[in-house]
């Protein structure tokens, strides 16, 4: 089970729990009436109805300010019952101060089931929690971490860590970041093992299969981030203990123990928001196609009565993954345009281009094709531009962390297509992909869009 599904485990239960205290507590105090009459005073209850959402909610607000929604702060069931206490006392604090803000709308509320309600949400709360740690068939998914450094601070944090062993906390080992490439380093370090120097932690981190990297050391902290990020196919995460250089320009993203760690990496973005985004993706394809069908067709006629048959052009590309596909464009070029010189990028003034292919470039019109591999799921609007797999391979060899572009989908138009020039070269292009997938968000599409509407107004070069 991960920490997520806990969350919303323990959230779904205690939302239940919390009502099912009440409604308890109600037949408790009006138990007479329920044998006379089989049911509940309506208007006793009717009261409490109308603020039951805010009355659960109070309770959970007061679960997560008592940290019952950390698993690794409710190990024992004395700390359990402790939480638990503080949480249900604060609960009915607050629900108190909104059935006396309630006014006439909860005057009937039977103050009494407020004393007898918060027992039975005690029980169940700490009751279903009981059982949890009691049946001892939860596993958490295992954090394999490698710790850079071998200070004081590092041996804490691996033991504090070994402390949370329960939780799926592994620690492997710990990289020498004082000592240079070729030099020996420790064998160990308070009984932990050093594998070797922060030099060659890509492949430290590979060999031990960690998905987790803690830079404890500040020494040559760029250099460790770049080799990990940008170290093909590993996909780990980064956390470093900070300064106070990082927190000025970060945000701390866990602690263990009073050890505070900020996430650097990010290795893929949230599931709703590929979801949101693939719908969003299918809906603005649809309207768009049926908007701009009349430019395709007068952009088809064009490509024929000047340069004949046939007017779409087809090409293999890398996508997501690295997986093959045919993307589609109107075609720009004369026909067989690469048949003497075999794949070669398109330059600024190329002579292959077309007349009526110049204006279609210079206003994206080339590109509304694409609309079609956007339905079919293979592009999205806004990514890394799909390259071919010429190219791909000669920069996976010659550009470290090219790979990285591919792990999501290619678009219309991106940011470097925004930022760069026509021509800039394909290093500079790779950064650009870099900041929109470790920052995307909707903001940042909607944004790329926005820039590339303009371009296509203006007609500014970029490919």
């Amino acid at each position: 089970m991960s920490r997520t599904r806990f969350v919303v485990l323990s959230v779904v239960l205690d939302a239940l729990f919390v009502a099912a205290g009440f409604v308890l507590a109600f037949y408790v105090r009006f138990y007479k009436e329920v044998l006379a009459t089989g049911s509940l005073p309506a208007r006793n209850f009717a009261a409490f109805l109308v603020i039951a959402p805010v009355v659960v909610v109070a309770y959970l607000v007061a679960a997560w300010a008592y940290g019952l929604y950390d698993p690794e702060r409710t190990e024992t069931l004395w700390t359990v019952v402790r939480s638990v206490f503080s949480a249900v006392f604060l609960g009915t604090l607050l629900v108190l101060a909104v059935a006396f803000l309630g006014g006439q709308r909860t005057i009937a509320f039977a103050r009494s089931v407020l004393a007898i309600g918060p027992v039975f949400i005690l029980l169940l709360l700490v009751g279903w929690r009981w059982v949890f740690l009691r049946v001892g068939g939860v596993h958490w998914p295992e954090q394999r971490v490698v710790l850079v450094g071998t200070g004081p601070v590092t041996i804490e944090l691996a033991q504090e860590m070994e402390r949370r062993a329960k939780w799926g906390w592994r620690v492997c080992g710990l990289l020498d970041a004082s000592t240079s490439p070729g030099e020996e380093c420790p064998t160990s370090v308070e009984g932990y093992p050093v594998l070797g120097t922060a030099h060659d932690v890509a492949r430290i981190a590979r060999e031990q299969k960690a998905n987790r990297v803690v830079v404890v050391s500040p020494i040559a902290l760029r250099e460790l981030v770049e080799s990990l990020v940008l170290a093909d196919e590993l996909k780990v995460r980064v956390d470093v203990v900070p300064e106070l250089y990082e927190i000025f320009i970060g945000r701390v993203d866990a602690l263990i123990g009073d050890i505070p760690l900020m996430k650097i990496t990010e290795s893929f973005v949230p599931r709703y928001y590929r979801v949101a985004k693939r719908a969003i993706d299918l809906v603005i394809a649809l309207v768009v196609l049926i908007l701009v069908s009349p430019f395709l067709l007068l952009a088809a006629i064009a490509i024929v009565l000047t340069d004949g048959a046939p007017v779409l052009f087809s090409q293999e590309r890398v996508g997501r993954d690295l997986k093959p596909f045919h993307v589609y464009k109107l075609r720009t070029m004369v026909k067989d345009a690469e048949k003497l010189s075999g794949p070669v990028l398109a330059e600024e003034d190329d002579p292959r281009i077309t007349r009526v292919g110049r204006f279609l470039r210079n206003y994206r019109i080339d590109e509304l094709p694409q609309l079609f591999n956007i339905l079919r799921g293979e592009m999205s609007f806004v990514g890394p531009r799909p390259e071919r797999d010429f190219f791909v391979q000669t920069y996976l060899a010659e550009i470290p962390g090219y790979r990285e572009r591919f792990r999501v989908k290619p678009g219309v138009t991106g940011l470097a297509q925004v930022s760069g020039g026509y021509a800039t070269t394909p290093e500079r292009k790779l950064k650009y992909d870099l900041i929109y997938m470790f920052h995307q968000n909707f903001a940042m599409d909607a944004q790329i869009l926005a820039e590339t509407f303009k371009v296509v107004l203006t007609g500014r070069g970029a490919r």
